[in-house]
């Protein structure tokens, strides 16, 4: 008997040719939580060198999704069952696509002859594929068996094309867990039904950029999270020191270079950010869409077009001279365009140093972290929120993988954090998601077990999902959450208050509960919540008392919860508050 009429006698699921596919990808990782619907695909995960990762909310599965394929520069991977479940995901799917993070989400529907269209009353049934598919990069449903392969194919092509984002597909439940004589031509290998590798640019662009960059004297690189998703840090600080030039980032690329660096403005020194973006007679941006947070790249944050020429370098092609117009527009992945512009420069003259200017930018950024550490100073107890993040960046380590959620703790975490190992921060600075730093430490810690991860995270934020906790219990991942408990929903008091009570505000730095509208919370003991999960858990006010706490939870081998009361007045004056409002505010230009 011949091996093609075998392999046609053999039946398979639905589920294992998704399965099957996805470990051809080189998928190792899924996150999901299990259901019968899609029990033929998860079952044979196993087989196929699949670890199945269940946390307890499908959105969670989502933002893990995404914060490994963040991190790992791959393809991340999550499922939720039919109606209810796919639901549950739909706010992972909205920060997940909109951080531009490679997952692809598999969901099931109920059985393919009463949906798409749906009869009419089908139990546990909503148009989830149009629904997902008004919020991610693609939505497809599978109509019938003989279709799984080749559209889980083009799923999984639409997840490398162009801008990373959430790609939905979606099998009907009897597709799924039913089985068909198998097909030898649905299980090709990625090469064959998807370009491989990356999207070099043009020769002509790169010579354009580097003749352009070399011809000005004041260049600046403006680093946006494309530098991340590439895996391109180092490309990009090898290019700035041949350039002799100053590196600004976006919140989302933060996390792009070591800021110790002297060619490095931290993106939280906004003064010199402002100086730097309006001194440089031209900018080369690579994956950013000079957004909302980057002013739009407007005056008076940035020189006017007319007086800075702009480089801009994009996979995406809607992006390019979006914003504002650029001189040398380049469609191309951002590792790929570094490296063929450092060679580029190589080959060229080598500009000359420009120490004056760089000096001049690191002096206002000393300056600014000199009037910023005064608050460290402070010793009262419950702790100034300052304290945290500075000591828990000088217990985990250089190497840690940092996660920040929540509103006032966000922009105190990330003013008194330095970025000093690339890509080791997870965040959502596009849409600043509540709740999805609950999960994110999980799939870090999947995707790098042997570094240390800790997430600094508000009690709003944290009373989100605190059950992913037991998660972290289950699969033995030793994450440390620091809680920075104040009480209260923060950053909107503090807006409400100037919106009700402007002068007193000023005068008394804030009003009480009752002149307030639903801003304070109750007590929630986070320490003894994780402890009733399994979890290590303390509670500290002092900050004399908080490295010693982080100790041992780092101490005790088990996932970790320090409960953190902080000074609620002083946790909502966090650093730069007039920025931060001025940022939505239209600038000129």
């Amino acid at each position: 008997m011949s091996v093609a009429r075998t392999l046609r006698s053999r039946t398979v699921k639905g589920g294992e040719i998704v399965s099957r596919l996805l470990a051809a990808e080189g998928v190792s990782k899924v996150f999901g939580i299990i259901d019968g619907t899609y029990f033929g695909m998860y079952s044979t995960f196993g087989a196929n060198g699949i670890d199945l990762i269940t946390p307890r909310h499908e959105a969670s599965a989502v933002h893990m999704a995404g914060a490994f394929a963040r991190l790992t520069g791959t393809l991340g991977v999550c499922m939720a069952s039919n109606g209810p479940g796919v639901a549950n995901a739909l706010p992972g799917v909205a920060v997940e696509n909109a951080e531009g993070n490679r997952v692809l989400l598999i969901t099931t529907s109920r059985r393919h002859a009463i949906v798409e269209p749906d009869r009419g009353g089908t139990f546990q049934c909503f148009p989830q594929t149009a629904v997902i598919g008004a919020m991610a990069k693609l939505s497809v449903h599978v109509p019938s068996f003989d279709r799984i392969a080749e559209l889980t194919r083009r799923a999984l092509r639409a997840c490398f094309v162009g801008r990373p984002g959430v790609v939905h597909l979606d099998i009907p439940e009897d597709l799924m867990n039913s089985s068909q004589p198998e097909n030898a031509s649905w299980f090709v290998a990625p090469g064959q039904y998807r370009a491989s590798g990356s999207f070099p640019p043009r020769p002509s662009d790169v010579a354009a950029a580097a003749d352009l960059l070399l011809s000005v004297e004041r260049p600046l690189i403006h680093a946006g999270s494309g530098v991340l998703h590439a895996l391109a840090s180092a490309e990009l600080m090898e290019v700035a020191e041949l350039l002799e030039a100053p590196v600004t980032t976006s919140w989302a690329g933060r996390a792009a270079l070591d800021e110790r660096h002297r060619l490095a403005v931290p993106m939280v020194y906004l003064d010199a950010v402002a100086v730097a973006r309006n001194e440089a007679d031209a900018v080369l941006v690579l994956g950013s869409r000079l957004g909302e947070t980057d002013w739009w790249g407007k005056a008076p944050y940035w020189a006017a077009p007319g007086q800075q020429k702009m480089v801009q370098v994009d996979i995406d092609a809607d992006i390019l001279g979006n914003i504002r117009p650029v001189d040398v527009p380049v469609l191309a992945d951002v590792r790929e365009f570094l490296v063929a512009l450092a060679e580029a420069l190589r080959a060229r003259r080598r500009p000359a140093r420009r120490d004056v200017w760089i000096d001049s930018l690191n002096e206002r950024v000393a300056k600014r972290r000199k009037a910023l550490d005064k608050h460290l100073s402070k010793r009262s107890i419950p702790m100034h929120t300052a304290h945290v993040p500075v000591t828990c960046q000088r217990v985990f380590g250089d190497d840690a993988i940092v996660v920040v959620d929540g509103g006032n703790t966000a922009v105190w975490t990330n003013f008194y954090t330095q970025m000093r190992t690339p890509n080791s921060m997870l965040t959502t600075p596009k849409m600043g998601m509540l709740g999805a730093g609950c999960a994110q430490p999980l799939a870090a810690k999947v995707a790098f077990p042997h570094r240390p991860v800790y997430c600094v995270i508000g009690d709003g934020a944290m009373g989100f999902h605190p059950q992913e906790i037991e998660t972290a219990v289950r699969n033995e991942l030793n994450v440390v959450w620091i809680v920075i408990c104040d009480k209260q929903w923060g950053m909107v008091k503090m807006n409400q208050q100037f919106a009700l009570k402007p002068i007193k505000t000023l005068i008394k730095k804030s009003l009480s509960p009752e002149e307030t509208i639903n801003a304070d919370l109750g007590e929630i003991e986070f320490d003894a919540l994780a402890r009733s999960m399994g979890a290590h858990g303390e509670r500290v006010s002092d900050p004399a008392g908080l490295e010693n706490a982080l100790r041992r939870a780092i101490a005790s081998g088990k996932p970790a919860v320090v409960h953190v009361d902080v000074d609620p007045v002083a946790h909502m004056w966090a650093p730069n508050l007039k920025d931060f409002v001025a940022i939505h505010a239209e600038p000129a230009g």
